[in-house]
């Protein structure tokens, strides 16, 4: 037996040991969907495909003057907006963002973010960007979580787009509680002044996408926004995973 044919089969026997092992994994801790709970074959990743063919998506890429884009009207310039799909309360995709902030499954935001922006890029109509920025956690918040979601979101969509993230030039300031039971002016007021660029110059004369996982009211991508636009002359977009 020479050489290659050896190395060849010496291949073929670690893959062979990595399937057993890996079935013997799925056996004693078995890869299951997230949204339905069945369990996943081979090639399927976080959602099974039953699920990612019923996901509610929203489809805003292909309609002009979509809901999303109406939230910023009045209130800060945005070239687009689109979200993945309609976060409905008791849904079972519900689960989706729950296991990306809660559980610590930030993979799944990479994820998703890679289907995201194939769609996107699949409809021709996504307009040419330069930079992708995540809406910043505070930092104490970020430590306890271990992540930010919205980032892991942003390195998906980077990995299609083919443009590179930018992580730290908007620090978020200020900790704030949550958003969940206040009203849009209370959202509002809770989010004014908790952002701030640091290198302006960054931005200038950029098409920036900013990031999110979930938008409701829209008061702290507004207030994100705002913040960009005080200090410099870019051009901003918003993609988000989920409307509320």
């Amino acid at each position: 037996m020479n050489k290659k044919t050896s190395g060849n089969f010496t291949h073929g026997k670690m893959d062979t040991k990595r399937t057993i092992l890996n079935d013997l994994l799925g056996l004693i801790f078995p890869r299951i969907c997230i949204v339905c709970g069945d369990k996943l074959i081979q090639d399927e990743e976080y959602i099974c495909l039953k699920c990612l063919l019923h996901l509610p998506r929203t489809n805003f890429h292909l309609h002009a003057k979509n809901r999303m884009e109406q939230l910023f009207y009045g209130r800060v310039p945005v070239e687009k907006a689109y979200a993945y799909f309609e976060f409905r309360k008791g849904s079972n995709y519900q689960k989706i963002l729950h296991q990306l902030k809660y559980k610590g499954q930030k993979e799944l935001g990479e994820f998703l973010g890679k289907r995201f922006a194939a769609e996107l890029l699949q409809s021709g109509i996504f307009p040419q960007i330069d930079l992708i920025c995540p809406v910043p956690l505070h930092p104490k918040k970020e430590k306890k979580r271990g992540y930010n979601q919205s980032f892991h979101i942003a390195k998906g969509l980077s990995a299609q787009f083919g443009v590179p993230v930018i992580k730290d030039n908007i620090r978020r300031i200020i900790q704030t509680g949550t958003q969940t039971k206040k009203s849009r002016f209370e959202r509002w007021q809770n989010v004014e002044g908790i952002f701030e660029v640091t290198d302006p110059q960054l931005f200038d004369g950029k098409h920036l996408v900013l990031v999110d996982d979930v938008i409701t009211t829209g008061a702290t991508l507004e207030a994100c926004i705002s913040a960009i636009l005080s200090c410099s002359s870019a051009k901003i977009s918003v993609l988000t995973l989920a409307i509320a």
